[in-house]
């Protein structure tokens, strides 16, 4: 049997949508569907405005570019998290400084922000890691008390609340991807959301090269061409209209996989629900505390027996390639990082995609049963 790490589900109206963009020949960036999805993901979530993008990465850089924070400033954010986080700052000429996660939900430990706030800090970006959120009345206490920005990235959070309410709606902007698995696909896509007029504004305009409205051609500012085409947008809204019962899908099967490897000792599976939320399981991680087993012959083993998974993110201040720009250098405490760079070593996840079948998922139990037992 193959399984792969995720499986993504089109059975409501994807197909449909798909069809009439290309019936009435709206297929690139402009068309029907491109509103009908920002206003429709954007009223989920609880903001104001959407901006479709052409994927998650492109999110982030058009929400950072959109704040117009001053360079040379910095921007705190998590150090166990995806490249996409701080490359977003470092392109628009910023200094990230992150933060070590916890043990236990894998997000940043938001105990340790304000000490790395400076009088050059300008705003903190949370993401929302694996299925569960951000501890983030802290955080917005913290950025009122010394006016900072919130960048909030919630591409891995369609459906988790945080007491709740929604993420993705505390930001002063806050990003989604769309990549096939996530709880909402358009293959590639993401989208930028907030409630501020300006920063709305600036972010439509990033996403198209910043044409000026009177005379196309003319750019007052560098831009992207970040645009998210009509038939993604179809697609996503096709998804959308099912995300309460993906969301209950998602649950069922990391409830599944909770009672079943329960028994295994030599590995710390996710954290089910803290005093703020319920896990979401966009994947299901493990992080192997059995230093006799290593992840790499874990994950060989079940590859070799058919069943896909990935490695953990690997940390943002040990990423080679900012090394190489002068980003971080050999001088970082790897103690400040403890917990990222344990949890990036020992932790992988295991199919979990929303079209994951029953029978797929109790084998996936078995081969791992087998090998950890």
């Amino acid at each position: 049997m193959n399984v792969a790490v995720n499986t993504p589900s089109f059975n409501g109206n994807e197909k449909k949508y798909l069809m009439d963009c290309i019936e009435t020949g709206w297929i690139s960036s402009s068309g029907p569907y491109i509103d009908k999805f920002e206003k429709g993901f954007s009223n989920f979530v609880g903001k104001k405005y959407g901006i479709a993008v052409c994927n998650g990465t492109a999110a982030l850089e058009a929400a950072v570019q959109a704040l117009n924070i001053e360079k040379g400033t910095e921007v705190i954010l998590p150090d166990f998290t995806i490249i996409s986080c701080a490359q977003a700052i470092v392109k628009a000429g910023l200094i990230p400084v992150p933060i070590d996660c916890r043990r236990d939900t894998w997000n940043m430990d938001i105990a340790k922000i304000e000490e790395k706030i400076t009088d050059k800090t300008r705003a903190i970006m949370i993401a929302h890691i694996y299925g569960l959120p951000v501890d983030m009345s802290p955080v917005l206490s913290l950025a009122s008390k010394y006016n900072l920005l919130v960048i909030e990235d919630a591409a891995e959070a369609h459906g988790l609340t945080y007491n709740g309410r929604q993420c993705g709606s505390f930001g002063d902007v806050s990003t989604f991807s769309f990549f096939p698995n996530k709880h909402i696909t358009t293959g590639e896509g993401g989208m930028v959301l907030t409630n501020n007029d300006s920063y709305a504004n600036r972010g439509k305009m990033i996403r198209n090269l910043f044409f000026d409205n009177e005379r196309r051609y003319i750019h007052e500012e560098i831009g992207s061409n970040f645009r998210m085409t009509n038939m993604q947008a179809a697609l996503g809204l096709a998804q959308l209209e099912q995300i309460e019962n993906t969301v209950r899908r998602k649950r069922e099967i990391g409830k599944i996989y909770q009672e079943e490897l329960s028994s295994l000792t030599s590995v710390d599976l996710p954290v089910d629900k803290c005093e703020y939320a319920d896990n979401i399981y966009w994947v299901f991680g493990m992080v192997i505390k059995d230093e006799s087993i290593s992840v790499n012959t874990v994950m060989k083993k079940l590859g070799e027996r058919g069943i896909g998974t990935r490695h953990f993110f690997y940390p943002i201040h040990k990423q080679p390639a900012l090394i190489k720009m002068g980003v971080f250098n050999s001088e970082t405490k790897e103690a400040d990082f403890r917990n990222s760079n344990y949890i990036s070593e020992h932790g992988f996840y295991i199919p979990s995609g929303v079209g994951l079948k029953y029978e797929e998922q109790m084998y996936v139990i078995s081969q791992l049963k087998s090998i950890l037992a």
